[in-house]
Order: structure tokens, then C-alpha cells, then sequence
């Protein structure tokens, strides 16, 4: 059941709620939506608010708005791109979705060798200066563990825009958006990937010999250790879930 909007930006709460029940299930790939007049009185809201939700739904590709005539709910699998990932990363109960989390770090695994390995053979100077910087910063003996996984990240980073991919930059920002709606909860858990300074120092003097191989090679290597430890996490929780 759809509920009554709180004290927010009405289209904002309006655009929440309803994608929130349509990446849920709640509504169904070809579900009709009532009538404005009915979801205005079902939220209370304005009918301004109503439809500037209904446009960024339509943008984000989970509705179908037929001009005079209904609006349809998408299958957002089929339909839908990445700036969807991050809304799917938590149910509407707040609970995190375990296949979600798990494909941002498959996801991740695969972008990031061929990131480094771009890196390698396109990287300026400043940005080779810059990647052993961070790698430097995060050789520090008394840093903490929050600062190394802010870093870690920080490296990560620069070697996508170091890529010269807009794709893979783009596609960097939204693996970050999304996970860092859960990475405090893996600060410990990547811990041993953060501590690796060898990979870290590994990846950066290949992109400053600007060998693309090596780069791929000790970047597999590190997000290895990290996806590893994750996945094993996310399959202890899941297994405790079906208890």
C-alpha cells in the first residue's frame, strides 16, 4: 500500500516511495498506476509534485508514461541502468540485499584490472605523481584504518581518471556511490586489502613505466583479496538470514 507523503520535497518523498515499490516488487513489470487524481489523494500531494516524480521515474526507465493514455510499470532488470544500483543495495525494510552488495563487488573485480591497465598506458605524469602520493600517504605508520580505506579509495579513483575511459569513470562513480552506502560496515573486512601496501606500490610503478600488463596483473591480485574477504562475509550473513 502506498502511504501518505511526510514532511519532505514531495517530489523527492513521491519518487522514493514509488521506486521504492517498484525495485521491490510490490509493483510489478506492467502494473498500471491509478489515475493522477487517484495517487494524489493516495499520497496527498499536489499534482506538481506528482508529476515531477513521475518524469524522473520515467528517466530513470521504471515507468512508461504513454501520453493519453496509462503508465506502466518497467522491469527494471531490462529496462533501467546503473544509477539504479544504488537505490537496489537496500530493501525498503532497510535490510541490505545480499545479491546486490555481491554484484557491486563482481562488478568492481572486473572494472579494475582493466582500469589499471589503461591507466599504465595513458597516465600524465601528475597522475603518476599523484597515485605514488597516496601510496606514500598510506604507508604512514600510524594511520587508521578509516584513513586507509578513504586512501585506498582515493587511489582507486585517480586510476580511473587516469583511464581516460568515460565509461569506466562513470561507471567508478556509481560503484562508489553505491558502495559507499555500506563500506563502513566492511572497513575491518577489507581490512587485509587495504593493508597490501605491496599491490598498491606494484600498480602505481607500472603505471609510472607505463606497463598496462603488470598494472592488470597486481590490480587482479589486490581486488582479489578484498573480494574474496567480502564474499565470504556476505555468505555468513546470508546463511544466518536463512535460520
Amino acid at each position: 500500500m502506498l502511504e501518505p507523503i511526510q514532511k519532505q520535497s514531495l517530489s523527492d518523498a513521491v519518487f522514493e516511495q514509488l521506486r521504492g515499490r517498484i525495485v521491490d516488487g510490490e509493483m510489478e513489470p506492467g502494473t498500471r498506476l491509478p489515475a493522477e487524481r487517484v495517487l494524489c489523494e493516495m499520497l496527498q500531494v499536489n499534482r506538481g509534485a506528482l508529476r515531477e516524480a513521475l518524469r524522473r521515474l520515467e528517466q530513470a526507465r521504471l515507468i512508461h508514461c504513454q501520453h493519453g493514455g496509462a503508465t506502466r510499470v518497467l522491469d527494471y532488470r531490462e529496462s533501467a541502468g546503473l544509477d539504479l544500483l544504488s537505490a537496489l543495495l537496500f530493501t525498503s525494510q532497510g535490510e541490505l540485499n545480499i545479491e546486490v552488495a555481491r554484484s557491486v563487488v563482481e562488478m568492481r573485480s572486473a572494472l579494475a584490472p582493466d582500469i589499471a591497465r589503461l591507466a599504465a598506458l595513458r597516465a600524465s605524469d601528475e597522475q603518476s605523481e599523484r597515485l605514488e602520493q597516496l601510496v606514500t600517504a598510506m604507508g604512514s605508520a600510524d594511520i587508521e584504518l578509516n584513513e586507509l580505506q578513504d586512501l585506498a579509495q582515493q587511489f582507486w579513483a585517480e586510476l580511473a581518471q587516469a583511464s581516460g575511459n568515460v565509461a569506466y569513470r562513470l561507471a567508478y562513480n556509481t560503484l562508489i556511490e553505491s558502495y559507499s552506502k555500506f563500506s563502513r560496515l566492511l572497513t575491518h573486512v577489507m581490512a587485509e586489502e587495504y593493508r597490501r601496501l605491496d599491490h598498491y606500490t606494484d600498480i602505481a610503478d607500472a603505471v609510472h613505466r607505463g606497463d598496462g600488463e603488470a598494472a592488470m596483473q597486481h590490480a587482479r591480485a589486490l581486488t582479489a583479496v578484498g573480494g574474496s574477504s567480502i564474499k565470504g562475509m556476505l555468505d555468513t550473513v546470508r546463511m544466518e538470514a536463512k535460520r
